[in-house]
């Protein structure tokens, strides 16, 4: 049967089943899905919504000293260390607990930079042994990752630069990790690479140190919320999505400037095999004023084995 599009909502009594077809034999079978929830039973999956705000790696790590000698004072930090995420962090340069907030306009969090040109306000998750499954489970190029994240840019978008997506290091720069696959938006080449375009959205994916960046026909604007998503199939190769639409991946390879790409299917070439990523959503300015970046969730999911 061929693809179908239903103009209004699709229901059924007993769930959805995915079935897979023997491509020698013909048989098809049933894959198995959650019923309530319509996740495949071969996949692993985790999501984060926020529950409680990260906070620096230290808050969570903090010892006692002897300073630390009143009930008091062992009572404030255990109190800081309970409320804090225990899956993910805060981190960057100059960043602050107290500069991730909860979200009391949309729901979410918001991370804020400080008022210095190049500070950063960085989501991660904890990279501590054995902290979160988030970095103990691999996310490998060979395991078929989808990753996604909704995000919705502050009142101001001036002097800024904003990533989201699969990276083997928390920094925004292009040329620091051979192998990824994350959005980002900039306005200016200081501390960064220099784009054709600095208002529109770019697709950055590197492949064993050859980088290559899709410029997406998605002008950034303030208060907006983007859904952004990246899937890697069997096959290692990375499909993109923003708002549910698909664009296409450039082949065209170069680490300044972006190519121009339009809506469509064309995946990135297969992504370096065994590679395993960490998800890093992050905000910086390139200015003397504070930037924010409004987080609502992430989810990640990979199969249970290759």
């Amino acid at each position: 049967m061929a693809n179908t599009t239903f103009s209004g909502p699709v229901r059924s009594e007993n769930g959805f089943v995915i079935a897979n077809k023997n491509s020698s034999t013909g048989i098809v079978t049933d894959s198995s899905v959650h019923s309530s929830a319509n996740k495949d039973v071969r996949r692993y999956y985790l999501e984060e919504y926020w529950k409680r705000r990260p906070a620096l790696n230290a808050v969570v790590n903090t010892a006692f000293s002897d300073a630390d000698a009143t009930a008091a004072a062992n009572g404030t930090i255990r109190l800081a260390e309970k409320v804090a995420n225990k899956d993910f962090e805060v981190l960057g340069t100059s960043m602050t607990t107290a500069l991730c907030t909860f979200d009391t306009t949309r729901a979410g969090i918001i991370i804020t930079t400080g008022g210095t040109d190049q500070n950063q306000a960085i989501i991660a998750p904890h990279l501590d042994t054995n902290q979160s499954s988030w970095t103990a489970v691999p996310w490998g190029t060979e395991n078929q990752v989808t990753w996604e994240c909704t995000v919705t840019t502050a009142a101001s978008i001036a002097d800024i630069k904003l990533w989201a997506g699969l990276k083997l290091t928390n920094d925004q720069l292009i040329v620091t990790d051979a192998d990824q696959a994350y959005f980002k938006f900039q306005t200016d080449a200081t501390n960064s690479e220099a784009f054709t375009d600095f208002t529109l959205l770019h697709f950055v994916h590197s492949i064993g140190d050859t980088d290559y960046i899709s410029a997406l026909p998605i002008t950034v604007a303030v208060d907006t919320e983007y859904h952004l998503k990246i899937v890697i199939d069997s096959n290692r190769k990375a499909s993109i999505y923003v708002n549910g639409i698909q664009y296409n991946v450039t082949s065209t390879s170069g680490s300044t400037g972006g190519t121009a790409v339009t809506t469509g299917t064309d995946k990135t070439a297969a992504l370096t095999d065994d590679v395993n990523f960490i998800p890093y959503i992050g905000v910086e300015t390139g200015a003397g004023s504070a930037k924010a970046l409004k987080v609502h969730w992430q989810a990640i999911s990979r199969l249970i084995f290759e």
